[in-house]
């Protein structure tokens, strides 16, 4: 993805990335989802557990009264990043040890959890996401105020965006090699 300009565009390339991400997963085997691989890497379900939370925690920047988000965050200091220009920091971030810290960690997951019910969880959050933005933002907003992200610092509301796109992306591409 290199443009992603306006509001609808940002949402559609949200809506796809959120999509592809459930097709994929639909076609997971229960067994295949919750496995644990040897080399202590995260199962799908874990995945799909920090990506609910990511996306959870990235709804609130785009709800939360415009007031606490300038109170908590600041005002921005520059111009939003492009989408390729996030994506090669966030790359960098990894390369130079950078990993879900905290609360972003995926907790193990209870053995009487179904894919299903993730999966409809996922479902929920992302559409949340989407009504947050569709409802309470204007492509301006995206530019006019900051959040802290835990890897990469203070960035855009519209950077935010960006980023929740290529993480789901980034993490499907990561299922795929499970």
């Amino acid at each position: 993805m290199n443009k992603a300009n306006t509001l609808e565009e940002i949402l559609e390339e949200s809506g796809l990335a959120f999509s592809q991400l459930a097709e994929h997963v639909k076609q997971i085997t229960e067994e295949h989802f919750f496995r644990r691989p040897a080399n202590d890497k995260w199962s799908i379900a874990q995945h799909l557990q920090h990506l609910i939370i990511s996306t959870r925690t990235a709804t609130a920047a785009y709800t939360l009264p415009k007031f606490l988000v300038r109170l908590i965050g600041g005002k921005p200091n520059r111009p939003s990043r492009s989408y390729d220009e996030l994506v090669q920091k966030y790359l960098y971030k990894l390369q130079q040890g950078g990993r879900a810290t905290g609360r972003y960690i995926p907790k193990p997951i209870p053995s009487n959890t179904a894919k299903v019910i993730m999966m409809a969880h996922w479902q929920k959050v992302t559409s949340n996401y989407m009504k947050a933005i569709r409802e309470n933002q204007t492509i301006d907003k995206l530019d006019h105020y900051i959040v802290r992200h835990p890897l990469l610092g203070k960035i855009t509301l519209r950077e935010l965006c960006y980023f929740i796109i290529y993480h789901t992306r980034h993490h499907l591409n990561s299922i795929n090699h499970l």
